[in-house]
């Protein structure tokens, strides 16, 4: 084992007490078991309620490198967003890509064309229905 892999396992560990902490969901492929792509845009739906005392966020990382992105103009989309756009049924669309979509530059992240990348959904303080499954996060969809 190298040392990034002690790093990530202890700063990234799993829950000691449930509702404390942080708990972490990550992929490296998309809805159809596509290798995610930087010059691909991609959209996850975050349902309503997410399980979590305090707030969830989304970030990306280079694959390669497992850095952010450095021409990333925001790093992280979360539920502590003042300007965050939520459906109408309290779900929020998340956009990930080279460019936002148009009206969706509030939930959007970027990522550059060429690279592979992963994202961290982080629940900060998480609740039972995480971990019993009765919430969901689907998978992220790549958009046409």
């Amino acid at each position: 084992m190298d040392s990034r892999g002690t790093a990530l396992a202890s700063f990234f560990g799993t829950t000691a007490s449930l509702g404390k902490g942080s708990f972490y969901l990550g992929c490296f492929v998309d809805a159809s078991g596509q290798p995610l792509r930087g010059e691909s845009t991609y959209r996850l739906r975050v349902p309503a309620n997410a399980p979590v005392r305090e707030f969830w966020a989304l970030t990306v990382y280079d694959q390669e490198t497992a850095a952010l992105f450095r021409e990333s103009t925001r790093l992280t989309v979360g539920s502590l967003d003042k300007d965050l756009r939520k459906n109408d049924d309290g779900s929020v669309d998340i956009y990930i890509g080279p460019k936002a979509p148009a009206g969706q530059e509030a939930n959007w992240l970027y990522t550059p064309r060429g690279k592979n990348w992963w994202p961290w959904f982080r629940f900060y303080g998480p609740k039972e229905a995480l971990f019993d499954k009765t919430w969901k996060l689907p998978d992220i969809e790549k958009t046409p």
